[in-house]
């Protein structure tokens, strides 16, 4: 709390003000210096992820945990899967993989962007269905 006095004459007396109050800033130069370093880490390891992406070779289709179909990404191909869930269409082209068209309430699977990266996956929840990039 801030305390002013006031002298007999009507004048407010500073001299009680503390100084740490008053010199206080939003942003120290410790904090910004601190911010500085956080946003250059974070490039760096954004620019390292992105230059590490590895194009796949395969399509690894799974539906309950078993290898249903293996694909390449060099031909341009569909692959319907059906089961007692439902189906799903698989489409590769021009080195991508997307889920054309499926029947699960959600439309998770078809709404994804299309994969091509090793590790990525599109996954259909409903109809346990797991499309993987491999090498």
């Amino acid at each position: 709390m801030i305390e002013k006095d006031k002298n007999n004459d009507g004048k407010i007396n500073d001299d009680n003000i503390d100084d740490d109050k008053i010199n206080n800033k939003i942003i120290s130069k410790r904090d910004l210096i601190f911010i500085l370093i956080l946003l250059t880490v974070s490039i760096v390891i954004v620019l390292i992820m992105n230059f590490n992406k590895k194009t796949g070779y395969n399509v690894k289709i799974s539906a309950d945990g078993k290898t249903v179909k293996t694909l390449s990404l060099d031909k341009d191909d569909e692959y319907v899967f059906e089961s007692d869930k439902g189906y799903n269409i698989v489409e590769i082209k021009d080195g991508e993989v997307s889920v054309k068209e499926a029947d699960c309430p959600d439309k998770i699977c078809v709404n994804h962007k299309k994969i091509s990266n090793v590790g990525e996956s599109i996954i259909c929840l409903p109809h346990k269905l797991v499309i993987e990039i491999r090498e």
